[in-house]
């Protein structure tokens, strides 16, 4: 049986993010005069689930699983199925790995801190060129499909199953990837409320957080790896 010995792990930085995704969304809520609850949902145990993740707690994914799976539902009544079948189809069954992992690369018995580690110089390069190549060859197969915006449509795409694999294994380089995917995210949900799409202000607010997340996890993971190597 696991058992945690400190489960909150969280500074006043990370609750600034989850008090802050809460008053919004209820902020936004009360200005339309009606709670969006699936929106709300995914957008707060999705900012826990990031924050929890840049402190390496283990935690994380236990709120990921209920983020993806509304953000899947979410993304598929926009339109959006890409985005729903990245979440639903991988994104969902990589939380039960993650933990699985996670749950054997804690830095005590009792402890629900994972130990990170970095890629080596060479293997960073091969990211880098494994992105850009992926990137290229997806966004001209979904030009095939006439997808309207496919280099865009790509690149969150296969930057987040990169990234994503890189969390599981407990890689620092995972948040370089995740700043740019959160960039673009918060891009196309910006277009998404232009259209008038639902829930599509409260994806805005959880990728903004996303993105501001995924730098303090880029600060605090290079401690958590330092001079640990692949």
């Amino acid at each position: 049986m696991i058992k945690f010995r400190k489960i909150n792990t969280l500074k006043p930085f990370d609750w600034l993010l989850i008090l802050g995704i809460l008053f919004l969304s209820i902020f936004y809520s009360i200005l339309q005069k009606e709670f969006d609850i699936p929106g709300t949902i995914a957008a707060i145990t999705g900012v826990v689930c990031v924050v929890l993740t840049a402190r390496g707690n283990i935690m994380n994914y236990l709120f990921g699983a209920v983020n993806v799976s509304l953000f899947a539902w979410i993304s598929f009544k926009a339109g959006l199925y890409g985005e729903a079948a990245l979440n639903g189809l991988y994104f969902f069954p990589m939380q039960f790995i993650g933990w699985y992992n996670w749950v054997k690369k804690r830095d005590s018995e009792e402890s629900v801190t994972v130990v990170g580690r970095r890629l080596k110089k060479s293997e960073r390069i091969v990211l880098l060129l494994l992105s850009i190549v992926a990137t290229a060859i997806v966004a001209w197969l979904l030009d095939i499909f006439e997808d309207p915006q496919p280099i865009k449509d790509a690149a969150t795409t296969v930057l987040s199953v990169i990234a994503m694999f890189l969390m599981v294994r407990r890689y620092m380089e995972q948040w370089s990837l995740w700043v740019v995917v959160n960039i673009i995210s918060v891009t196309i949900w910006v277009v998404a409320t232009i259209e008038g799409e639902a829930h599509a202000m409260l994806m805005i607010f959880m990728w903004a957080f996303y993105l501001i997340n995924s730098v303090n996890g880029w600060i605090t993971w290079l401690k958590l790896s330092s001079g640990k190597e692949s």
